[in-house]
């Protein structure tokens, strides 16, 4: 069986940190899907969905690890065409791509004790960001 939902998320932008775990597990338990994968999307070019261990610290050093990779300051071509001055959110977004599969037994997240799955979003404005969450399973 596949369930396909959507799920939105308002965002500031600048490399915003959104956890997002506890709205999966709802859809999760909601589905009544007891195996099988969890696959989440980020339409969109500027935003990313990955997983990591949600604390300040750690989301700090996230940002501050982007910025050095793919400072917002810099030149970039696409700035240069279309005058946004998102170039960076594009490269950004690019480097961790748009989407994330986890796999569930039980009807629960296989996730490491300290991981959550969160969303990034990288533009330089708010959104209201969507997700597409499928769950394929049994």
């Amino acid at each position: 069986m596949v369930v396909t939902r959507e799920l939105v998320f308002p965002t500031s932008g600048h490399s915003e940190v959104v956890k997002i775990t506890d709205k999966i597990e709802t859809l999760l338990r909601e589905s009544s899907l007891q195996r099988g994968m969890v696959l989440l999307f980020v339409p969109g070019n500027t935003a990313t969905v990955t997983t990591l261990e949600f604390e300040p610290g750690l989301v700090a050093d996230l940002k501050k690890a982007w910025e050095r990779l793919v400072p917002e300051g810099e030149e970039y071509e696409h700035n240069l065409r279309w005058g946004d001055g998102n170039g960076y959110a594009h490269v950004r977004s690019s480097f961790s791509g748009p989407s994330l599969m986890v796999p569930f037994e039980d009807g629960k997240l296989l996730l490491g004790t300290w991981q959550d799955i969160v969303l990034v979003d990288f533009d330089n404005r708010p959104r209201e960001r969507r997700l597409i969450v499928q769950l394929w399973g049994e």
